[in-house]
């Protein structure tokens, strides 16, 4: 995750913008502003808001693919598919905090018992590392050396010191003994993937849509060669106006697909998959970040928090595993983590805690006034919001599929987001949540 604190860069590219958004007289309107501005355009926005347990505004902007040669322009839908980044996380912990109440895994548990090998930081070989520790990133593994492999690289050979792509190391933190220390961190979402398919025999991508997306009616998944035609032709291509080998922004020049792009051929399986053995490296499936799913199934969701775990009258997870899984487990208190320039204050198992605390940089809406859980996504140009009160049955799901402009260039008024994210939640917390219907 890239996005910062205000800039007075931010606030001089930003300082118009308030007046020119207040003029429209709809939410669409005032959305599809916040879509075009000149200086970010974003090339597909789907938004849905939840007010007192019920949808109460699902909107789409843009374009799911961009039109490119012969290749008609496809309008994003309401039940198109992102890749929706590290929003992921949260969903992998829903399936593996569904394997703790089923007394697959335990929380407090070596985590080497359930990969097969042993599983330690060598600068602190005398400390176990545990579920509960990856989930709330505090494990001392760090991303230095990479999260993903192919299928043929087992995780064994990368974490234990000695094996053939172990490397140098840099995995593990020299510095901050497991359960120490907060540092966001992808490659704990290997090893919990991994642990997931080794204690049921199945492949990471089924397990999920077994235990989480089937139950809750979301469509997509973690494998896309592996979902329906209609769903495939329905994922959202992420783009942003830079190279992808150079890294140059060109906010003037054409949109550049980045990943997901099945415009002339659907997805292919990934090299290897044929003869996986579950429980070796689910990294290809990227539990850590690449869940395919549209707004609403991420609604769908949401009203299962909201619900204490039940959906359309099935209790899908116990409310006591929810509430483990909600409870607070590090909090900055000035020295004990990487707050990543503010975007990081307080964390529970696979979930974000999101203060209000105007004036102090930590607030989702302008003014203040909401306070929740959830995640934040960035990868590839997707940016993604998911943020609800759970008490108030209240909550925001926003999903940008590609920017034209570097989003460090447009940082936050008042929070670690980038402007354009903060605009669009103020505006459903206003108009939706808060109820001034008169501009939806």
């Amino acid at each position: 995750m890239k996005q910062g604190r205000r800039s007075l860069l931010g606030l001089a590219l930003f300082g118009g913008v308030k007046r020119a958004f207040a003029a429209p007289r709809s939410l669409d309107a005032e959305l599809a502003a916040i879509a075009t501005y000149p200086g970010c355009e974003l090339a597909s926005l789907s938004v849905l808001a939840i007010r007192k347990g019920k949808v109460a505004y699902q909107q789409q902007f843009g374009q799911r693919f961009l039109a490119a040669g012969a290749l008609p322009a496809k309008p994003a839908n309401a039940h198109t598919l992102y890749r929706i980044a590290s929003i992921s996380k949260m969903v992998t912990t829903l399936g593996a905090m569904l394997l703790v109440e089923q007394g697959k895994l335990a929380l407090d548990t070596d985590v080497s018992r359930y990969l097969g090998f042993i599983v330690r930081n060598p600068h602190f070989p005398e400390r176990e590392i545990t579920l509960r520790a990856l989930l709330s990133h505090t494990s001392s593994l760090r991303d230095d050396a990479g999260y993903s492999w192919p299928f043929a690289v087992p995780l064994k050979s990368v974490l234990v010191p000695g094996q053939k792509h172990y490397g140098e190391g840099r995995m593990w933190s020299a510095t901050a003994p497991p359960g120490d220390y907060f540092t966001y961190a992808n490659l704990g979402w290997a090893l919990i993937g991994t642990m997931m398919e080794k204690v049921t025999g199945e492949r990471f991508d089924l397990l999920m849509k077994r235990l989480v997306l089937d139950p809750l009616g979301m469509r997509g998944g973690y494998y896309p060669a592996g979902m329906a035609p209609e769903d495939q032709a329905n994922i959202a291509t992420l783009y942003r106006k830079r190279t992808t080998d150079t890294e140059i922004w060109n906010p003037a020049g054409p949109w550049i697909a980045q990943v997901d792009d099945y415009s002339l051929r659907p997805p292919s399986p990934p090299e290897g998959i044929a003869g996986y053995v579950p429980g070796t490296n689910a990294t290809p499936f990227s539990p850590t970040g690449g869940l395919r799913v549209s707004a609403a199934g991420l609604g769908s969701l949401m009203l299962m928090l909201m619900n204490e775990g039940v959906h359309e009258g099935r209790q899908v997870v116990k409310p006591a595993t929810l509430a483990r899984m909600l409870t607070r487990q590090w909090t900055y208190d000035g020295s004990n983590g990487d707050t990543e320039r503010g975007l990081f204050d307080r964390w529970g198992m696979g979930n974000q805690q999101f203060p209000d605390r105007p004036g102090s940089g930590m607030q989702l809406v302008e003014g203040g006034g909401f306070a929740g859980v959830g995640h934040l996504g960035e990868a590839y140009g997707l940016m993604s919001v998911f943020v609800a009160d759970l008490e108030a049955k209240n909550g925001m799901v926003v999903l940008v599929g590609g920017v034209s402009s570097d989003p460090e260039n447009y940082k936050g008024v008042y929070s670690a987001m980038p402007r354009f994210e903060e605009q669009i939640l103020s505006a459903l917390h206003s108009r939706v949540i808060r109820g001034n219907s008169e501009r939806l």
